[in-house]
């Protein structure tokens, strides 16, 4: 089989290793971090919802939820502690970007458990929620923002979908089954080129001057994977742009009505707000368009302390929504750095450089996906390394708990770009 090098320890990168190690490659993880999930992924919600504009991007993530859901059994090894799905459910409010019809239409085609709420049902079923319409999302220092609702909203909720209770966990579990099956990690290690040499990858060569060689190479570096593109001269053939964009996620304490209520998805505010079992909640931006996206040159001088003005804006959002809530004086929270996808759609892809693959531009809504993206894309690798052509003839793969099947095409770095999305963490 052949050598494989992932750029990459976290969530995405842990789990493409550990799936291609169980079908026999020889796998090397290299990741600046100290450890598994201390970057993108350590800042996760990691909420887990089926909510997306195409069939392959709802089947892929209904498929992952069985991979939570089974999580001991996915990883098959026996580890000290293990982090858990918290199957709350997930109400996403009604929002003109959201078409109520689209949506039940993929819930039907991939198998997701769903119902559709009336204004009268969300009211009845999650009332201690503001069923308010403020459509579209406001500044909350203008005077628009504090204007009354003349309109109520209704909702789709799934009964499954919640949330993983700890991101960093999650990583650190593949990695260490990962590890059980031959990978080896390498932490504090940074990739200076990737050798090339007759249209094919090589391997990479680390700034410490050593060389590391590999018949194939995969970016799962998060918000650097612009840069290793750069280092390894693809994305001339890209029609979705990649780049890193700063992000909050704030905490509040919980109204007790919500615990452990479902996640709600709340784009006609733009927020979306998430409990834990500890009695905090979490409140998180779907990048509205009142509020200015903060795109970051370079992730390495990015801001990583949380601002009054974002949690002033978030929290002030959730509020609304939730009357019972009371806003503290001083921010509490995190802040992440996504790579964002221009159509917020991952690419797990093949690249023009031969042996050089992609699962990049995840877009802050990815990490419910993982354990799958890591079986599409040994799936991806193992058909492309054996001859075929991904993008004349695009490789399918098929879930083994829904058995659903989902085209990796979907995903293609030339693919049209999705004008269909909400352009959030949303998804």
């Amino acid at each position: 089989m052949p050598k494989v090098i992932v750029i990459g320890a976290g969530v995405i990168g842990s789990a493409i290793a550990f799936e291609l190690a169980k079908i026999g490659f020889d796998v090397g993880v290299i990741d600046k971090a100290a450890g598994a999930g201390q970057g993108s992924t350590s800042a996760s919600s990691a909420v887990i919802r089926f909510n997306y504009s195409t069939y392959d991007s709802v089947a892929l993530a209904w498929e992952a939820f069985h991979c939570w859901k089974n999580w001991k059994e996915h990883l098959g090894v026996s580890l000290s502690s293990y982090t858990k799905l918290h199957d709350v459910g997930v109400i996403m409010l009604d929002a003109p970007v959201i078409s109520t019809e689209r949506t039940v239409a993929l819930f039907q085609q991939a198998g997701v458990p769903h119902e559709v709420w009336s204004e009268a049902d969300l009211e009845q079923k999650a009332n201690y929620l503001d069923s308010g319409k403020y459509w579209p999302p406001k500044p909350v220092t203008s005077e628009e923002f504090y204007e009354a609702a003349n309109q109520k909203l209704g909702a789709i909720f799934t009964p499954n979908g919640g949330y993983v209770d700890d991101p960093q966990l999650a990583a650190e579990n593949l990695a260490s089954a990962a590890k059980v099956n031959g990978v080896t990690f390498r932490f504090k290690s940074e990739i200076a080129a990737i050798l090339r040499e007759g249209g094919r990858v090589r391997g990479v060569e680390l700034t410490n001057g050593e060389k590391l060689y590999a018949d194939v190479v995969v970016n799962a570096a998060g918000p650097w994977s612009g840069k290793i593109n750069e280092l390894a001269g693809v994305a001339q053939d890209f029609t979705i742009e990649v780049k890193p964009m700063r992000q909050e996620v704030h905490q509040v304490d919980t109204p007790l009505e919500l615990l452990p209520g479902p996640i709600v998805g709340d784009v006609d505010l733009g927020i979306y707000l998430r409990a834990t079992p500890n009695g905090a909640l979490l409140v998180g931006g779907t990048e509205p368009e009142c509020d200015p996206l903060e795109w970051v040159a370079d992730p390495e001088s990015a801001n990583m302390v949380r601002t009054a003005e974002r949690f002033e804006a978030q929290v002030t959002r959730a509020a609304r929504r939730l009357p019972a809530l009371q806003i503290p004086n001083a921010p509490l929270g995190i802040v992440g750095i996504y790579d964002v996808a221009s159509d917020w759609t991952p690419i797990y892809d093949q690249s023009n450089l031969a042996g050089f693959f992609l699962a990049i531009g995840t877009s802050g809504n990815q990490f419910k996906n993982a354990p799958t993206v890591g079986q599409l894309m040994a799936t991806l690798i193992s058909e492309v390394m054996a001859g075929r052509d991904h993008d004349m003839d695009p490789v399918k793969f098929q879930g083994s708990h829904t058995k659903n099947e989902i085209n990796i095409g979907a995903f293609s770095r030339k693919r049209p770009y999705n004008s269909e999305n909400t352009h959030s963490v949303m998804g």
